[in-house]
């Protein structure tokens, strides 16, 4: 391959993730073809994306925007798989194709700049995700004052019912 060629395809690889910082790398050379084709299909409807690279270009590609740490695992039939929300359900979504088709193996990963290794990748899958957290920070911080709001009304409410009764009995 020219170095043309090379350079075009590395400016290609660029363009298409200039903008992610979190992959997962898969082994997809054992997957027979209609099944490799469905499995891109449901990634591309959860707004994942695949990529089969070259390992050379891929790393030449990903160094020259700003990612590293996947040296270690660009080795063999590669194939990088990024978007979705967020890492967490990115690994989620690996972790479970892994699963489902016994030939696709999970090399590892890179987030933020920390590479991750296939079994980190599991690991990441089983914890919560973006959302998950957030909800649970707002439950946290609600919580507190929804018993503030309890004890306050509690009292109020019985004095309010009190008040009524003894009302109702002074106009009868």
């Amino acid at each position: 391959m020219s170095k043309i060629v090379k350079e075009m395809i590395i400016s290609e690889i660029q363009s298409q993730i200039s903008e992610v910082r979190d992959f997962v790398v898969v082994d997809s050379a054992k997957v027979d073809a209609i099944t490799d084709n469905g499995f891109r299909i449901k990634l591309q409807e959860k707004g994942i994306a695949a990529l089969t690279v070259k390992n050379s270009l891929a790393r030449r590609a990903l160094a020259n925007i700003g990612v590293e740490g996947l040296d270690d695992v660009l080795k063999g039939p590669s194939t990088l798989v990024w978007g979705g929300e967020d890492i967490v359900a990115l690994s989620k979504e690996m972790t479970r194709w892994a699963s489902d088709i016994s030939t696709l193996e999970i090399k590892g990963g890179v987030t933020e700049g920390t590479a991750l290794s296939s079994e980190d990748v599991t690991k990441l899958s089983k914890s919560p995700g973006r959302m998950e957290l957030i909800g649970e920070i707002v439950s946290r911080i609600l919580g507190p004052g929804a018993q503030l709001a309890g004890a306050i009304k509690g009292p109020g409410g019985t004095l309010a019912g009190q008040i009524k009764t003894i009302s109702e009995g002074e106009e009868s």
